[in-house]
């Protein structure tokens, strides 16, 4: 064979490679774009696989968007609004609508930020929704409720049943904010029109976000617990340098000249009762390296996270609601193996007796 010969084998060999690299490219992306490799890894590894948005995605690209796939199927479909850091972007005030049901979601937010005020007959202490919920229930790393709206309906270990997001609410009111001292004694009742409201600023806030799926930056972070372990003494050094300017030195959070809480409590009798989430050191550690001092998220090391947490949490509180009998036997029925003070001896004296029983002494 001649070389003039070899070289058009040769050519025409590259040109039908390059037709069957160009046809295996089409075939490939046009599977990719149908989502069929990620339904394929989910149905063998029963894992969900999402598709990341465009990086970053606006709420005005996502209503773009609607309209469009509304009116054409053939279209993109809507993704969820991203910003450029990867966190899901709710819906700010100014977008809430008219009418009835913007009125529902005006109220509901009204509860998130001072249920004291909205809620009172149900509110046992000078705690709100915000005050672990930061930026109305919108900031990411801060348990924001644009993911808890969601997350459920789901199990929960806590309760050994499937709860709602009423539940969940429920709980709130029961934990974080005390209602068992509140004028009428317990949270507000199943059905009612406070849970409606939150439920609605809820389902507000989340509107974009896709449900069943974990979202980034739905919780607290979980922060490994330090080599060294957790320490109150050293806890006590972190909050006098980096809390005590907002919640007062003794932990009592602060007020404005009108007696509005700016700061709340963070143990003591007006604080969360040793039932809520909170009380645990390692979810308080959690939002504490996330959001806290306020204006220097991340500021805290790891250490630093874990011991302020103990050293707060090592402070008496109000008794956990579910406690019957003696504190041995609660520890045991709803404190075993948790990060916490309850049920141990701090400074003399025997942490979960509750705040009026302490006083008592």
């Amino acid at each position: 064979m001649n070389t003039e010969n070899t070289s058009q084998v040769l050519i025409k060999r590259a040109s039908y490679a390059a037709v069957l690299g160009a046809i295996f490219f089409v075939v490939g992306y046009g599977v990719y774009e149908s989502g069929a490799i990620g339904t394929l890894y989910s149905k063998v590894s029963g894992q969900t696989v999402e598709r990341p948005a465009d990086i970053p995605y606006s709420r005005k690209d996502m209503e773009a968007a609607r309209k469009a796939y509304t009116k054409d199927a053939s279209a993109r479909p809507p993704q969820m609004p991203v910003s450029a850091d990867g966190y899901y972007i709710p819906p700010s005030e100014s977008e809430i609508p008219e009418g009835p049901y913007g009125d529902a979601i005006k109220r509901g937010r009204a509860i998130f930020m001072n249920p004291g005020l909205y809620a009172k007959d149900h509110v046992g202490n000078s705690m709100a929704c915000v005050n672990c919920h930061l930026d109305a229930g919108r900031r990411e790393n801060s348990a924001p409720m644009w993911a808890a709206y969601s997350a459920y309906p789901a199990f929960r270990k806590k309760t050994g049943s499937v709860s709602t997001l009423e539940d969940r609410i429920m709980g709130c009111f029961m934990y974080s904010m005390n209602a068992p001292a509140s004028p009428s004694g317990v949270a507000p009742p199943a059905g009612g029109e406070i849970y409606r409201d939150l439920v609605t600023y809820m389902s507000w806030l989340a509107d974009g976000a896709p449900a069943g799926t974990k979202l980034r930056g739905k919780a607290y972070p979980k922060v490994p617990q330090p080599e060294r372990d957790y320490d109150v003494h050293r806890g006590f050094v972190v909050f006098q340098q980096n809390c005590a300017l907002c919640h007062g030195t003794n932990g009592q959070g602060t007020k404005d000249e009108a007696g509005k809480v700016k700061f709340p409590p963070l143990w003591g009798p007006d604080s969360y009762n040793w039932g809520a989430g909170m009380a645990r050191i390692d979810t308080a550690a959690g939002f504490i390296k996330a959001n806290m001092p306020l204006a220097k998220p991340y500021s805290l090391t790891d250490q630093e996270a874990w011991d302020v947490a103990a050293f707060i949490n090592s402070h008496e509180r109000p008794k956990d609601p579910r406690q019957k009998g003696t504190v041995a036997e609660a520890t045991e029925k709803y404190h075993a193996g948790e990060k916490s003070y309850y049920g141990k001896v701090v400074d003399g004296q025997l942490r979960g007796v509750g705040t009026d029983a302490q006083a008592g002494q």
